[in-house]
Formats: structure tokens, C-alpha cells, sequence
């Protein structure tokens, strides 16, 4: 199965990329997505616990089982005033 995982922020400045593709087996979550990345990218497992997701352009949880196609966004804490 194949999803699109797009990354905002920090999030792209660490793996140098806005948008990635990336396959996954069946039954996968979007948390395993988050740490078959983080297992590529190591500065992104810094993030894990304070990362919201989306999921096809809807919040998600970490928790949800992916489809094939599916559109993952990983967006990290943001700060400002």
C-alpha cells in the first residue's frame, strides 16, 4: 500500500522535503508511519509526542489504521505571537 505523507515546518527542514511517498503493509497506523520515518529521519523522534496528524485533509489520531492513496500530513507544535 502507498501513501503520500506531506510535512510542515521543522518537520521538513529536518528531512529536506515537503512531500514523500512512502509503502506501507496492511493494517499499518499513521504512528507506524511516524516511526518508520523517524527510523530514517532520527532529529523527527524528538517530535513524536507532540505532533498532531491529518489525514486526507481531517485531524486524526495517531491511532488510525492507513488506506491505500491515503494523504498523511504530520504537523509539529506551533509557537509565535
Amino acid at each position: 500500500m502507498r501513501v503520500t505523507i506531506k510535512l510542515f515546518a521543522r518537520l521538513r527542514d529536518i528531512t529536506g522535503v515537503a512531500e514523500l511517498q512512502r509503502d506501507v503493509t496492511d493494517g499499518a497506523t499513521i504512528r507506524d508511519l511516524w516511526r518508520q520515518l523517524a527510523a530514517e529521519f532520527p532529529a523527527l523522534d524528538a517530535y513524536e509526542r507532540s505532533i498532531s496528524s491529518a489525514r486526507n485533509a481531517d485531524y486524526a489520531r495517531m491511532s488510525d489504521v492507513l488506506a491505500d492513496g491515503d494523504e498523511i500530513a504530520f504537523l509539529p507544535p506551533v509557537s509565535g505571537g
